[in-house]
């Protein structure tokens, strides 16, 4: 039986170690050997790729610059061989042409990074950054071109990707002569677009993360307003999308997107003074817009305010008599006023007199707007059953009576 203290066993791995380094230097050495040999022959570049990468899974090897360089120099001819196939027409997948030219970037990002962490420079110059930025600076362009591509396949996380990296150029130091952020006008419309691809992902920290460059984009500033209002909608950050909701409105009232959505919030906490103000701000912007009038007539209807309901109704109706919202709510203004008064105290033959004439204004709106909204049944049966029982219409208030007992009964 063999017995070794642990000063003993220490010893030997450390020979053991120094036995193996020479041999796993050896096979680091032939690997990189191997891989420029493809790489000039130009055949099996992509294994030559595959080979400095897996030296890279080493942590050891995480450093070593020549790896880096031989890795850059694989995708470097990767790249151009596949750039020189499509340029003479030949078959080649341009998904996997754009995705070369990213991870060429990616790569020779990454020996900027090692060379400074080394400290390698020589009286403040870096060996390779001038070189390596003024070669990818040519072919950036592709990352934008690579995006739009993968937007248009509507492979959102692809295109992102690839806006991302365009648009990150500009922040690193290998890149930072060509002032990307002051010079490159397409900076903005490429961050539009990686918003847009954030948006349809669903994705708040993407949408987000280029936002300001975004709203420089003048010709896409109205969506990225909606984009950024549903985002922040997504993350129920309700000041932030009420707020964009009244910038994107105060700029671009007559937008489909803003106005309903500012309603929508105001009247699902039922204050209706509020949608009605930005009723009448729409309106001020653009008076005979059917859309914004037949809104103020409902928030009018809430608030009580019949009369001047009834009115706008009225107007839409002289319009256009198939709007069946504009009948459903002057119908409902004069039955609202009838059931208001019904409930009041004091009984009189007068104030019959006008409860029945309110109810005989409403019906001729509300059966109009049965036969414009059939299948709205919740909205008309029961104020028709109201209207038909206090008129003493028997056959009417029979039939409304059995449809609203067989919907119950379903």
């Amino acid at each position: 039986m063999i017995v070794c203290n642990r000063f003993s066993f220490l010893r030997i791995f450390g020979t053991l170690l120094l036995l193996l380094l020479p041999m796993t230097l050896c096979a680091q050495k032939k690997d990189i050997a191997q891989a420029r040999e493809y790489i000039k022959k130009g055949n099996n570049v992509d294994k030559a790729e595959q080979m400095m990468r897996k030296l890279l899974t080493d942590s050891v090897n995480r450093s070593n610059m020549k790896i880096w360089i031989t890795l850059s120099e694989a995708v470097r001819k990767q790249y151009e061989l596949g750039n020189e196939k499509l340029y003479l027409r030949q078959k080649y997948d341009t998904a996997a042409l754009f995705v070369t030219a990213k991870n060429m970037f990616s790569v020779m990002e990454q020996i900027d990074s090692i060379e400074t962490q080394l400290n390698q420079t020589q009286n403040g110059k870096y060996k390779y950054r001038d070189k390596h930025a003024d070669y990818l600076a040519t072919y950036r362009p592709n990352l934008y071109n690579g995006g739009l591509f993968f937007i248009r396949k509507q492979k959102f996380s692809d295109a992102y990707d690839f806006l991302n990296k365009y648009i990150e150029c500009a922040n690193l130091p290998l890149f930072r002569k060509f002032n990307y952020l002051e010079k490159d006008t397409l900076i903005p419309q490429a961050a539009y677009w990686a918003v847009y691809c954030g948006y349809k992902m669903k994705d708040p920290k993407a949408t987000l993360h280029h936002t300001y460059l975004a709203l420089k984009d003048t010709a896409h500033h109205m969506l990225m307003l909606q984009y950024l209002a549903e985002t922040y909608k997504l993350e129920k950050d309700t000041a932030r999308y009420l707020s964009t909701l009244n910038e994107g409105f105060d700029k671009y009232p007559r937008f489909s997107f803003f106005f309903p959505r500012l309603i929508e919030y105001y009247t699902g906490r039922e204050d209706w003074k509020s949608g009605l103000e930005i009723a009448n701000r729409a309106l001020s912007v653009d008076a005979g817009n059917k859309v914004f009038r037949i809104t103020k007539s409902s928030l009018l209807l809430n608030l009580g305010f019949y009369t001047e309901c009834i009115s706008i109704c009225d107007s839409l109706i002289a319009e256009d008599k198939e709007m069946a919202e504009a009948y459903l709510n002057a119908g409902l203004g004069y039955f609202n006023q009838a059931v208001e008064l019904d409930k009041s105290t004091g009984v009189s033959a007068k104030r019959q007199q006008s409860i029945l004439a309110l109810y005989r204004k409403s019906l001729p709106y509300m059966e109009t707007y049965r036969k414009l909204a059939p299948d709205k049944q919740e909205k008309w049966a029961l104020p028709l059953y109201t209207i038909y029982l206090n008129l003493n219409k028997g056959k009417e208030f029979d039939e409304i009576d059995k449809l609203i007992r067989n919907t119950k009964r379903t």
